[in-house]
């Protein structure tokens, strides 16, 4: 194995950012944040509660209405795709 090889399998994502109104603090982006990333194949989720915007990074592309329910599960609202 060569130093750019890694044990773990390479792994294809896709990132889609969304616009959610109502966060306004880091409680908000860790509620948000946290109801995403319990969504099956989300890999990572990066909240900017200022910006009023959620990057997710998942192995496919996640359905709206799944992220739609995820962030309302969390008290926020889905506004759309940013």
């Amino acid at each position: 194995m060569t130093a750019n090889e890694s044990s773990a399998p390479a792994v294809d994502t896709v990132t889609v950012a969304y616009s959610v109104s109502g966060m306004s603090c880091g409680h908000c982006e860790k509620a948000v944040s946290e109801e995403l990333s319990a969504l099956p194949g989300v890999v990572s989720v990066a909240a900017d509660a200022k910006a009023g915007r959620v990057s997710v990074t998942a192995t496919a592309v996640l359905s709206d209405d799944a992220v739609r329910a995820a962030i309302d599960e969390a008290g926020y609202e889905l506004t759309g795709r940013a």
